[in-house]
């Protein structure tokens, strides 16, 4: 059993819906495939879910990953696109295309800012953050958050990006699982011996994410090196 790709810990997480504990029916990439470039990585995290939670996340998850591309770029023309996976999408639903068109506003000083639905937004942290945190720990949050945030990276302050990038590192005054990712990671055992944290790369300049355990359970992430995300529980 390659350890990269199940959660093997403990026994009694499995056979639960990570996102919500129903009967497992399927298994969910974590991060989504949309939020990756081809040719998508290796082992990527797969997580247990129930089929209902893999199928209601699917249509935020390309708003989320069309609306960072579009942001970046300027535009929701398709072909202005930076990345294969959006042309394709925006092309294909010319409905969601208006609807990140209509996000865009002039500010105050005639520069466009975006202003995108913050419910979908923070609906894909919350998942993506509670399957990292499955993966990585053995730990399933299935209750509610403390917070979920998501902003841009470049309207951090200076102090603020600091902190973020440090994702806690070096303050952990507790340990996870015995057995779980983390623990393996943070003890330096096989097949973590060369990982440095506190970031974990899914894919350079794509995707990124930290557990934090200094004070509750803190995951952060990264995607496209713009949105930075940070979901904490108790």
């Amino acid at each position: 059993m390659d350890p990269r790709h199940h959660i093997f810990s403990d026994e009694r997480l499995a056979g639960h819906c990570v996102y919500c504990g129903g009967p497992p029916e399927t298994r969910d990439h974590v991060p989504s495939r949309f939020l990756l470039d081809d040719p998508l990585p290796g082992n990527l995290p797969v997580v247990e879910a129930c089929v209902n939670c893999n199928q209601s996340f699917s249509l935020d998850e390309e708003y989320l990953g069309c609306l960072i591309d579009c942001a970046m770029v300027g535009t929701a023309t398709p072909s202005g696109s930076q990345r294969e996976k959006v042309l394709r999408a925006l092309e294909r639903n010319s409905s969601l295309a208006a609807r990140l068109d209509g996000c865009k506003r002039m500010d105050g000083h005639g520069a466009l800012v975006w202003m995108p639905e913050e419910e979908r937004v923070h609906r894909v942290a919350l998942k993506l953050a509670r399957g990292h945190a499955a993966f990585e720990l053995s730990e399933p949050q299935l209750h509610e958050p403390l917070s979920v945030q998501a902003r841009p990276l470049r309207v951090l302050s200076q102090e603020q990006r600091t902190v973020f990038e440090n994702a806690g590192a070096g303050q952990a005054e507790v340990w996870p699982e015995i057995g779980s990712r983390s623990f393996l990671r943070a003890c330096g055992a096989r097949p973590f011996e060369n990982w440095q944290g506190p970031w974990i790369v899914v894919q350079p300049g794509r995707y990124r994410y930290a557990i934090d355990l200094a004070d509750g359970l803190v995951v952060q992430i990264v995607i496209g090196e713009y949105l930075a995300c940070r979901v904490e529980w108790e």
